[in-house]
């Protein structure tokens, strides 16, 4: 049979073969099938510590976007067996398009909290990543904050971010909703629009270069952004961006910081079941999630591990607990939100 993922390869369309190979056919004994939204050399170190112990082959195809749509579009001749992903909104995403089954497991379960997984057992968390504030060291003095605050006047043109469209940023308006109600959300995004100091562009990488270079003061961001600018010797003048600015990790004598999850599915169609279930309780593992810590600047989901020394440089933070299902029930309220006040649009004359 010729390989399902003849083709694919390093592409312009984004999809790249993995660190294993290409599989004979979808269904093949000893191994197991992964579509990732992890780049390839950051799940790497995972994959190969799983196949040492089980002798289980990974072979993996990555993209950027469409993984879902792929899965859904091959239907029961996907040979995809499990896909991982970042964010919660992707991953509720691909429970809502149908690609994915549950998974009953004393391993996952026991290793992953409730409020980090899928409620019906579709979805699973692996790390975390803490949704922050990079202040800016020279023009910030304060050392804690809210997300309430950045609503406060004394930001106005202030406040850098990327799209309030982008699901890091649905994900936290989500949160404020869960906790603060549509109508108060409203209010605060209206706000902290006004506060902005420029119309929302870029990822989160570049809301710190724009505190490095005094275009605005604080910015919001992914805890792993300071890790991977920190370690950076391709682009040497992102250490410099990194030393500009700290960590505020809001809300910690409160409720708590908001993080979002990447994670993992079981797909609908999997042609082997038995080692992607395997997969992923190994994933779950304190093994795996040593890796990950060391690996990745996330933040394992297991309580008993420590994340790794870098990250553990940035502070200590309170995460908040609400649950990730509430967070994914509100995504689409927040959408319309972002609409809404025209966030997008940048601050208001």
């Amino acid at each position: 049979m010729k390989s399902l993922f003849k083709g694919i390869g390093l592409t312009a369309a984004g999809f790249a073969l993995g660190t294993t190979g290409m599989v004979a056919s979808a269904q093949a004994e000893g191994e197991v099938n992964i579509y990732s939204y992890r780049q390839p050399e950051l799940i790497k170190p995972l994959l190969d510590a799983f196949t040492a112990e089980t002798g289980v082959k990974a072979n993996v195809v990555f993209a950027k976007k469409g993984l879902g749509e792929r899965m859904k579009a091959e239907g029961k001749n996907s040979p995809a067996d499990v896909l991982l992903s970042v964010d919660i909104g992707r991953l509720q995403g691909a429970k809502d398009l149908g690609v994915t089954q549950p998974v009953v497991s004393d391993v996952i379960n026991g290793n992953i909290p409730a409020n980090l997984r899928d409620s019906e057992g579709h979805w699973f968390g692996l790390t975390t990543r803490a949704r922050v504030i990079y202040a800016s060291k020279d023009r910030v003095a304060q050392d804690s904050i809210t997300y309430e605050e950045l609503a406060d006047p004394k930001w106005k043109g202030r406040l850098c971010t990327r799209s309030g469209q982008h699901v890091y940023s649905i994900g936290l308006i989500a949160s404020m909703i869960a906790h603060k109600g549509e109508a108060e959300t409203q209010k605060w995004l209206e706000a902290v629009r006004d506060n902005l100091a420029r119309k929302p562009t870029g990822n989160d990488r570049a809301q710190v270069k724009s505190i490095f270079a005094g275009e605005c003061d604080i910015s919001l961001g992914n805890t792993y952004y300071m890790g991977k600018m920190q370690t950076n010797e391709k682009d040497p003048e992102q250490k410099d961006w990194a030393a500009s600015v700290r960590i505020l990790f809001p809300n910690t004598e409160g409720r708590g910081t908001h993080v979002n999850i990447s994670g993992m599915v079981l797909a609908k169609n999997a042609p082997n079941k038995d080692n992607a279930v395997k997969l992923m309780e190994f994933l779950a593992s304190d093994e795996a999630q040593a890796i990950y810590a060391a690996q990745n600047f996330e933040y394992p989901v297991e309580p008993g591990i420590a994340p790794s020394e870098l990250v553990a440089s940035w502070g200590s933070f309170k995460a908040d607990e609400v649950s990730l299902n509430e967070i994914a029930a509100q995504r689409a309220k927040a959408s319309e939100l972002v609409d809404i006040v025209g966030f997008d649009n940048g601050p208001s004359s």
